[in-house]
């Protein structure tokens, strides 16, 4: 694969172009169709995944539903979890919501290149704990939250994750089912499609192209305040 792809990175941004040149050779680069599973919760793992482009979600399976935990693009990586835990057993399951290239780099591999460049293993810490914040917030949410109050905070933490200005407001930059949606805030695809719908005529959101705009973020945070 081309070195320079590595770059669009953060864990990389900072290497030379020796030093990606190196990590490029260490990696193998895999499609995956639309749905398609790239492992499940329970399985053995030695790989950390970069996301070269297309969208993967990560997920719990709740017997009679799936939880959304993340939902990574491309320059996003995932799959940490088993480098850095001695049993190399997988947190949560992961599947493709859009057609997806993965750049694979086995343990073994990462091993040797964090005794080089320990600066990518802080990087790799750094976010990891910063997931875990993440999560630990989406399990209070689900506990003690309201459905309306945790689709506006899904919505404003999209924002930040994969929002992009636009003319009507602020644009979050996947294209997400209602059914996503529900998966990520623990409820029923019915709830969070009325819940939307009201939204919009509250003039709150508009989608568009199965893209949801963010009109005002002010008003929608005003929700979170009322808790």
């Amino acid at each position: 694969m081309n070195p320079q792809l590595l770059r669009d990175f953060p864990l990389f941004e900072h290497l030379n172009d020796e030093h990606l040149a190196e990590i490029s050779k260490l990696c193998s680069k895999c499609d995956y169709s639309k749905g398609e599973s790239i492992f499940f919760e329970g399985d053995e793992g030695d790989e950390l995944y970069l996301v070269m482009s297309g969208v993967v979600q990560i997920y719990q399976d709740n017997h009679s539903r799936d939880i959304i935990l993340s939902i990574f693009r491309e320059g996003d990586f995932f799959g940490e979890m088993a480098l850095l835990q001695n049993e190399k057993v997988r947190s949560a399951s992961a599947r493709t919501i859009e057609k997806s290239t993965l750049c694979i780099l086995k343990k073994r591999h990462f091993i040797t290149l964090v005794k080089s460049r320990p600066e990518i293993l802080i990087g790799i810490l750094e976010t990891t704990l910063d997931r875990l914040r993440d999560a630990n917030k989406l399990i209070t949410d689900l506990t003690i939250l309201d459905v309306r109050t945790r689709i506006a905070r899904l919505l404003l933490r999209l924002t930040e994750q994969h929002g992009v200005a636009s003319a009507d407001g602020t644009l979050i930059d996947l294209k997400l089912t209602h059914q996503h949606l529900a998966d990520m805030t623990g409820t029923a695809r019915e709830t969070v499609t009325k819940l939307l719908l009201d939204l919009q005529n509250e003039q709150l959101i508009r989608i568009d192209q199965k893209k949801i705009i963010v009109c005002s973020m002010d008003r929608l945070r005003k929700i979170l305040e009322a808790i």
